[in-house]
């Protein structure tokens, strides 16, 4: 049997360049994204150019053609698709309901729930012909919380679990699991950087959300579908 295949839509962060790592030692073929050139930088170093391994690309993740274009093009490269894992996503605090504006209640809305509505529906009837496969999306600890000032980021992240939920229920006979992880500040330096006098001691690590995720990822978790695991630790 060939080596699986999983496809990492935003890639390049933290948590991504983390999670890319581990599926590559356990010999993971991997069609990765980005969406700035300057975020490609630390990724391209750590893993080199091969291929016959690693496909990275461009693509706008809220843009549906983009993402359905490049599932299927990964699909054709490696053969199949085994596992995809929906990273893309960001946080914009300072406005309450009333004072949310339209621009950026759209900006949360696309960046998180659009971005991993387009990624679960460009990649099921892809792990459909593999037979089975796996679906990791990234909610947060801000869906358990719902902490005020943050309006717009809360209603997007609530509206990835319900997804996740979703699909799991409707993918269950197909045998592929839907699973969402919940974080809260993940450390790494621009969390550092934006937040310099908090206890960030008390983050998790990119690698140490990475391991959850290679979990669900993975055939080792194929019991656990519409799963809603809390990931931020002492955080």
């Amino acid at each position: 049997m060939s080596s699986p295949v999983a496809v990492i839509v935003g890639a390049t962060g933290g948590l991504g360049t983390a999670l890319t790592g581990r599926l590559i030692r356990r010999g993971y073929r991997i069609g990765a994204t980005y969406l700035r050139p300057i975020d490609t930088d630390e990724f391209e170093e750590r893993f080199p150019f091969d291929e016959d391994q690693l496909v990275l690309r461009r693509v706008n993740a809220t843009e549906s053609g983009e993402v359905e274009d490049f599932m299927a093009r990964v699909a054709a490269r490696f053969g199949r698709i085994d596992a995809v894992a929906s990273l893309v996503g960001g946080w914009a605090a300072g406005r309450d309901v009333k004072d949310t504006d339209d621009v950026r209640f759209d900006w949360m809305i696309d960046l998180n729930l659009r971005s991993a509505f387009y990624t679960v529906r460009a990649a099921v009837t892809h792990l459909e012909d593999a037979g089975d496969g796996r679906i990791l999306l990234v909610g947060s600890r801000a869906v358990v919380d719902n902490p005020p000032g943050q309006a717009a980021f809360n209603i997007a992240k609530a509206g990835v679990v319900a997804l996740a939920k979703t699909a799991a229920a409707e993918l269950e006979d197909a045998d592929i699991t839907v699973n969402v992880i919940l974080p809260s500040v993940i450390d790494t330096p621009a969390t550092r950087r934006a937040l310099p006098f908090a206890e960030y001691v008390r983050w998790p690590t990119p690698d140490e959300i990475a391991a959850v995720a290679e979990f669900i990822l993975t055939g080792d978790s194929g019991v656990m579908s519409g799963a809603v695991v809390p990931v931020y630790g002492r955080a």
